[in-house]
């Protein structure tokens, strides 16, 4: 039976994090500093059982890694999550406490907002940590970061179109958009604007109501499952990983597959499986990075210019991974990883020479 160091072998730091008066249980997986302080959301979900929240950790931590270097951050990769329904136990004492534990870590983990946390809780877990970004504007933070990761995700779509059909513009064609929740509402916008056509599917009926409000334009499915039985051009996985599996790729009818969830995969396979699929599947880790690029523009004090600007280069990212797939014969996945890769191991190399 595998320990749990074998579990959590390829991670600089792991740690358990309690409170038993707040009820905090959480998290937090470093994975790699080579390129700078480990910065990633924190999740706040009601997990089945610990394991399972360990390995989104795990994996999610991962892919944060991947992200800062592909998009030329100097950050390195981690990721928090809280166990526990966010609309039942979330409370100021449980996200203080949390705030402590991040404060032990010295700044090797910064956090943000992700599934279940917003930025009024980045504003109370800094009463504890100064390691906290994706806070309000009115303590100097950039607000949403939903704003930028939804700009990058189209960005990255706009790429992946100019690779599947020559043009980097979405117009005429059909995209189904599974999650509406602060990025898929927002990505929605921009593929109206660019004059795509759109299914939107989500779980929660107020999300599909407040997005038919928002633009009547968008057409709804209900069910995100629904969206596998469409003639699409595009699959746009905005909600939480997983939703590429066996199953569900076989049933997939699209050519392109590009949204803001992370771990979209199921598993490490089924990249394998699009490829021989003929969809072109632009990795989550490349183009969701506009949030992060959002979030990490504050280190050096919000300019919202700035940070677009940079989300902008996602489009430049998306093409280079997609030319390498090409070139090389790989996975667009392993071809976002050898970037990434590369970055962390010859730019993370300068680490070794200690400075005053």
């Amino acid at each position: 039976m595998p320990s749990l160091f074998d579990a959590v072998s390829e991670h600089e730091q792991v740690l358990l994090c309690s409170d038993p008066t707040s009820g905090l249980r959480a998290i937090i997986a470093v994975y790699s500093t080579a390129l700078g302080p480990a910065l990633g959301g924190t999740r706040f979900h009601p997990y089945v059982d610990d394991e399972h929240a360990l390995a989104d950790a795990l994996a999610l931590s991962r892919a944060m890694a991947y992200k800062a270097a592909c998009a030329g951050l100097d950050l390195g990769g981690g990721k928090a999550v809280i166990i526990g329904d966010p609309h039942r136990d979330k409370s100021e004492p449980l996200l203080r406490a949390y705030g402590r534990h991040i404060a032990s870590l010295g700044g090797r983990y910064v956090t943000a907002c992700d599934v279940g946390t917003y930025v009024n809780d980045m504003d109370v877990i800094a009463r504890e940590t100064r390691w906290v970004a994706g806070r309000s504007p009115e303590h100097g933070g950039s607000g949403d970061s939903g704003v930028l990761t939804a700009f990058g995700v189209f960005e990255g779509m706009r790429a992946a179109a100019r690779h599947r059909w020559g043009t980097p513009s979405l117009s005429g064609r059909l995209v189904g958009v599974s999650g509406v929740g602060k990025v898929g509402r927002r990505l929605v916008g921009h593929l109206l604007a660019d004059g795509a056509a759109v299914v939107a599917a989500d779980v929660d009926p107020a999300a599909l109501a407040r997005l038919t409000t928002e633009f009547p334009a968008a057409r709804t499915v209900g069910h995100p499952d629904a969206l596998f039985d469409q003639d699409l051009d595009v699959y746009a996985p905005c909600a939480l990983g997983g939703a590429l599996n066996a199953t569900t790729v076989a049933r997939l009818r699209a050519a392109i597959v590009c949204g803001g969830a992370n771990n979209q995969l199921a598993t490490p396979d089924i990249g394998t499986e699009l490829t021989k699929a003929g969809v072109l599947y632009a990795p989550d880790f490349v183009v969701n990075a506009g949030g992060l690029i959002q979030v990490a523009d504050e280190i050096e004090g919000y300019s919202p210019d700035r940070a677009r600007a940079r989300a902008a280069h996602i489009f430049d990212t998306t093409a280079e991974v997609l030319r390498l797939a090409a070139e090389e014969g790989l996975t667009t996945v392993e071809a976002a990883e050898q970037i990434a890769e590369h970055r962390m191991t010859h730019v993370g190399r300068l680490r070794r020479f200690l400075l005053p």
